[in-house]
C-alpha cells in the first residue's frame, strides 16, 4: 500500500490550489506570519487551509513513493527535509498563559528526574546542582549519583511534590536514611525564578546509637560553561558561608550558601569540562588520587582555571541537617542578604517546608477525596503516586534522531537526520529506567496530573505537540540531552518516522472538555484551556490526519501498526513497538493485510475526540477539515467492527493477518566471523500461514470493551464480561493479566534474551482503562449492569490491595506485576501510568 491511499489521495487533489499552488502557498505562509502576532481566529483557520491544499503534505515521512527525500517546496538544496521541518503553525507554549507568571514559578525545579536528587532552570544551559554520595559495595567505594534499578538501594522515591516550589524526598541506604526537601522562595529576590533551598537530612537506620561518617557531593554545574567562582572560605566556613558565586544573564548575580549546627569537615574540587554524565567518575578519580596519596578519603582542594563545575565534599555523621541555599539577583547591602539566607535555611526553613508538608496534604484531599475512603497505608501509597508523578517531570533540551535511509544498501548507524534542537517539559515513566519522554505515556501521565494542576498539564502537552513536523507525525520517544542519551541503549535511540505511538494526548483533551461541562474549573482555568485548545486544533487534525494516511489498512475502516519486522530470524513474534504492546502477539508474519483492533480503537477515540472538539469549540465552519463525525461514525458502527475483528469461537475481538501458530524457536549451529560455528535461538515456521484472525487473547482484544463501542444490552457484552472475570485466561488476584494463559505465546521469549514483557504481566494502564469501562457499564441500563458491578468492585480491589502490599513490602510502586504471585517487576519507582492506582481508588475514570 506504501504511504498512500486512493481514497484519500483523490479527496487530497480535489482541495489543491492549482497549477500554481506553490505560489499561493507562499502567499499564505507569508500571510500567516502576519497574522499570527495580530490576529491568531484568522491565522488558525489559514493554517488549516494551508496545511490540508499543500498537497505535498501527505508525505508522511518525508520521502516521495520512490525513496528520494521530497522538499517543503519542490528544490532540495533550499529546503530541509520534511521529515525535520517543523510544523508551520504558532507554538503551543508561546500562548500567554504560559509566559511572565506562570514561566518564572515553573522556571528552577527538580527537572533531572535521571539522578537522585538534581536541580536545574527550565533553559537549555543552566545551572545544574546535583547531590552525590559514597557507599562501601564489595568493599570499594561506590558514587550514588544516577539512578539505578538495583537491589542496592532499599528505596527512593517522591513522598511529597506540589510540581512547583516544594518536594520531599526519601532514600534509604543499608544504613541510614537521606532526606532530600526542596523549596522555593520569591521573597527578597530580583532574580529571574526567586531563590531555592535544598535539605538535606542524614539519619539513622541501625538500632544501634553509634554515629557513623558520611560523606556527601553537592555540585554546582553551569551548562553554558561560564566560570563559577569559589567562595573564600570553603575549607573552613567561618566568616561566610558562601561555597560559590557567579553571574548569569537569566538570574543574575548569584551565591550558593551551605549551613549547618553540626560539625561539618568540607573540601572541593573544580573541573572545566562541559561533561556532567561522567562527573561521578571524575570525582572518585580524584579521591583515588588523593587517597594514594595521604591516605584519606577527600576531595584535592583544587581548581582547573575556569572551572564551571564545583565539587564539594561534606563529610558529616548520620545525625546531620545541611541546608543549602541559593540566592539569586544579588542587589541588596549585607544585612538584607544575610535576612534572605536566614529565610531559607535553619529555624525559619524548618518552617517554611512544614507549612509546605501541610499545605500539601490539604491539597491532596481536596483533588482527590480519600482521607475518608482509605486506610492510612493505602492513602501513603496515593501520596507516592502524586509525588513520584510530579517530581518526576523533566526538561531536556536537545535533538531527536530520525531514520533517513540514505541508500537501498545495508542499514548504517549514520542513516538519520537530526530533528531542530527542541525543549521539552515532561513527565517520564520511571526515573531509573525511562527517564525520558514516551509520547503514549505521557497521555496516561497527564489524567493524572492535570487534577493536581491543570496549567502543568497544558504546558506538557503543547510541548509535546510542538515537537511536530510538517506531515503530522511526532517522535514518540525524546532522548534529548547527554543525561538522557546516557540512559538508553543505543539501539532505541533513532525514531523512525514510519511509526507512531497511540494518541493518548486526547484521552486528556477530552477529559479537560469533560471537566469544562461538568464545572470542575473556575473561569480563568476555562477560558486558558479554551484558548489552549483553539490553537492546538490545527496540530490535532495534522495529528489525526497523519495516523489516518500513514497507518490506514487496506480494508475501509481498518488500520496496522507500521514498524514490524517483517524478514526477522530472531523473534519468535515480530514486535510492534509503536503499539506501545511491545511483544504482544501479532499475526506472525507482518504484512499490509493486517488489521489490528487496538488501533483501530485509538482512531475511534480520536476521530470522536476532534469531533467533540469541533463541535465544543464551534470550529465546524473551518473551511477545511476532516469528516469527523462521519468517521466516528463509521469506527463505532459496531457491526462492520464484529465482522472485521470479532471471532464467535472464542467470543473475544482479535488482530487479523498472515498468521500460522506453528512457529518455533529452534537451536541452529550459524556460521559467524572467521567461519567461527556457534549456536543461535533462530525462528523457524513449520506451517504455512494464512490470512486469519490472529487467535491470542488479551488487553488487545478488549479494546473495543474499553472504548465502549459495545451496545449496553449486547450478549457480546456478557461474553467480555465472561472473558474479563474467567480465572482461566486473563483474571487474578492481582489484577487482570496481558496476554490469557490460554495463548501459545503465553509467558513465552521473544528471543534467546527477551523475557516475555507483555505476555501475561499485569500492567496498570490497561486495567486502569477497562476498570473504567466496568464502572461505565455497571452505570447505564443494560441487562449486564449487576455484573459488571461485581466484576468492577472485585477486580478495583485487587488492584489496591496488591499495590499497596508491594509498597509497604518495597517501597516502590512498579512497572508491571507478576501474573502468579502479584509480586513487583521490570522498572521501580514506575510512577508513569502505574501511577494510576490514585485514579482507581478515587474512582476517577475518563469518559468516552
Amino acid at each position: 500500500m506504501g504511504y498512500y491511499n486512493d481514497q484519500f489521495q483523490a479527496r487530497r487533489r480535489s482541495l489543491v490550489v492549482g497549477q500554481n499552488s506553490k505560489v499561493h502557498l507562499l502567499c499564505l505562509v507569508f500571510l500567516l506570519s502576519f497574522l499570527s502576532f495580530t490576529d491568531h481566529s484568522h491565522s488558525s483557520t489559514l493554517l488549516n487551509l494551508l496545511y490540508s491544499n499543500n498537497e505535498t503534505h501527505m508525505m508522511t515521512t518525508g520521502f516521495s513513493p520512490s525513496g528520494g527525500i521530497k522538499p517543503l517546496f519542490g528544490d532540495e538544496s533550499q529546503s530541509s527535509p520534511r521529515v525535520i521541518t517543523p510544523f508551520p503553525s504558532p507554538k503551543l507554549t508561546d500562548l500567554p498563559m504560559f509566559q511572565d507568571d506562570h514561566k518564572e514559578s515553573l522556571y528552577w525545579g527538580t527537572y533531572r528526574p535521571q539522578v537522585y536528587f538534581g536541580v536545574r532552570a527550565r533553559t537549555p544551559k543552566s545551572l545544574v546542582a546535583g547531590l552525590m554520595w559514597l557507599v562501601t559495595k564489595d568493599g570499594k567505594p561506590v558514587m550514588r549519583h544516577f539512578c539505578e534499578n538495583s537491589e542496592d538501594l532499599k528505596s527512593f522515591g517522591w513522598r511529597e511534590h506540589n510540581g512547583r516550589d516544594f518536594g520531599r524526598q526519601e532514600l534509604l541506604e543499608q544504613d541510614m536514611i537521606l532526606e532530600t526537601s526542596f523549596v522555593k522562595s520569591k521573597e527578597g529576590s530580583h532574580g529571574y525564578g526567586g531563590d531555592w533551598s535544598i535539605r538535606i537530612n542524614v539519619k539513622n537506620m541501625l538500632n544501634d546509637e553509634e554515629n557513623r561518617t558520611v560523606h556527601l557531593f553537592f555540585y554546582l554545574a553551569d551548562e553554558g560553561g561560564n566560570g563559577v567562582n569559589l567562595g573564600k572560605d570553603v575549607l573552613g566556613l567561618k566568616e561566610s558561608s558562601v561555597l560559590a558565586s557567579g553571574s548569569r544573564q537569566d538570574v543574575g548575580n548569584w551565591q550558593m550558601h551551605l549551613k549547618s549546627e553540626n560539625h561539618l569537615e568540607t573540601h572541593y574540587c573544580g573541573f572545566k569540562t562541559p561533561d556532567i554524565v561522567n562527573l561521578s567518575d571524575l570525582v572518585q578519580q580524584n579521591l583515588a588520587v588523593q587517597e594514594g596519596k595521604s591516605g584519606r578519603l577527600q576531595l584535592s582542594d583544587t581548581s582547573e582555571d575556569s572551572s564551571n563545575i564545583y565539587v564539594f565534599q561534606i563529610s558529616t555523621t548520620t545525625q546531620s541537617t545541611i541546608d543549602v541555599a541559593f540566592v539569586s539577583g544579588i542587589r541588596e547591602e549585607t544585612s538584607n542578604m544575610e535576612k534572605r539566607i536566614m529565610s531559607l535555611t535553619g529555624s525559619l526553613l524548618s518552617s517554611l517546608l512544614a507549612d509546605k508538608h501541610i499545605a500539601f496534604n490539604a491539597k491532596f484531599k481536596d483533588c482527590f477525596n480519600l482521607s475518608e475512603k482509605l486506610d492510612p497505608e493505602t492513602l501513603v501509597v496515593g501520596k507516592a503516586a502524586i509525588g513520584n508523578m510530579l517530581g518526576g517531570i523533566g526538561y531536556f533540551y536537545g535533538q531527536s534522531k530520525i531514520h533517513v535511509p540514505r541508500s537501498d544498501l545495508a542499514k548504517s548507524e549514520d542513516d538519520f537526520l537530526l530533528y531542530w534542537p527542541a525543549e521539552l517539559y515532561t513527565a517520564v515513566p520511571s526515573r531509573p529506567v525511562f527517564p525520558r519522554g514516551f509520547l503514549w505515556d505521557e497521555g496516561f501521565h497527564q489524567l493524572l496530573i492535570w487534577r493536581w494542576d491543570v496549567h502543568i498539564t497544558l504546558e506538557i502537552v503543547g510541548n509535546w505537540l510542538d515537537l511536530m513536523n510538517i506531515d503530522g507525525w511526532i517522535p514518540r520517544e525524546q532522548i534529548l540531552g547527554d543525561e538522557a542519551l546516557s540512559k538508553i541503549p543505543k539501539q532505541y535511540v533513532v525514531q523512525y518516522p514510519s511509526n507512531g505511538n497511540p494518541p493518548t494526548l486526547l484521552l486528556v483533551i477530552r477529559d479537560l472538555i469533560d471537566g469544562i461541562r461538568a464545572e470542575k474549573f473556575n473561569e480563568v482555568e476555562r477560558d486558558e484551556i479554551l484558548s489552549f485548545l483553539d490553537r492546538a486544533f490545527v496540530r490535532l487534525d495534522a495529528w489525526f490526519k497523519w495516523f489516518n494516511t500513514s497507518q490506514i489498512g487496506k480494508e475501509k475502516g481498518s488500520y496496522y501498526w507500521h514498524g514490524r519486522d517483517n524478514i526477522t530470524t530472531k523473534q519468535l513474534n515480530p514486535q510492534s513497538l509503536s503499539s506501545g504492546l511491545d511483544d504482544y502477539p501479532r499475526a506472525s508474519h507482518p504484512n499490509e493485510d493486517e488489521r489490528h483492533v487496538d488501533l483501530r480503537c485509538w482512531m475511534y477515540l480520536a476521530a470522536d475526540c476532534m469531533n467533540s472538539i469541533q463541535e465544543f469549540m464551534g470550529k465546524k465552519d473551518i473551511l477545511v477539515t476532516e469528516d469527523y463525525s462521519s468517521i466516528a461514525k463509521l469506527l463505532s458502527d459496531f457491526t462492520l467492527l464484529n465482522q472485521m475483528h470479532y471471532d464467535d469461537d472464542h467470543g473475544a475481538y482479535l488482530d487479523f493477518g498472515n498468521h500460522t501458530e506453528d512457529v518455533r524457536l529452534i537451536w541452529k549451529e550459524v556460521t559467524g566471523v572467521d567461519d567461527h560455528l556457534s549456536r543461535e535461538l533462530v525462528r523457524e515456521t513449520f506451517g504455512r500461514p494464512e490470512l486469519r484472525l490472529v487467535p491470542h487473547i488479551g488487553y488487545v482484544s478488549f479494546f473495543p470493551f474499553m472504548f465502549r463501542i459495545i451496545p449496553a444490552d449486547s450478549p457480546i457484552l456478557d461474553k467480555q464480561l465472561d472473558l474479563i472475570s474467567n480465572r482461566s485466561i486473563v483474571w487474578s488476584d492481582y489484577g487482570l493479566l496481558s496476554l490469557a494463559k490460554t495463548s501459545s505465546l503465553y509467558m513465552k521469549y521473544n528471543t534467546e534474551d527477551e523475557a516475555p514483557y507483555w505476555r501475561g504481566a499485569i500492567w496498570m494502564n490497561m486495567n486502569y482503562m477497562i476498570l473504567s469501562s466496568l464502572h461505565h457499564y455497571s452505570k447505564v441500563d443494560g441487562p449486564y449492569s449487576s455484573k459488571a458491578r461485581t466484576i468492577y468492585e472485585e477486580l478495583r480491589s485487587n488492584l489496591i490491595r496488591n499495590v499497596v502490599r508491594n509498597y509497604d513490602q518495597t517501597g516502590y510502586i512498579w512497572e508491571h506485576y507478576d501474573q502468579t504471585k502479584g509480586t513487583g517487576e521490570g522498572a521501580r519507582v514506575f510512577t508513569g501510568w502505574s501511577a494510576l492506582i490514585l485514579l482507581i481508588m478515587s474512582e476517577e475514570y475518563p469518559l468516552f
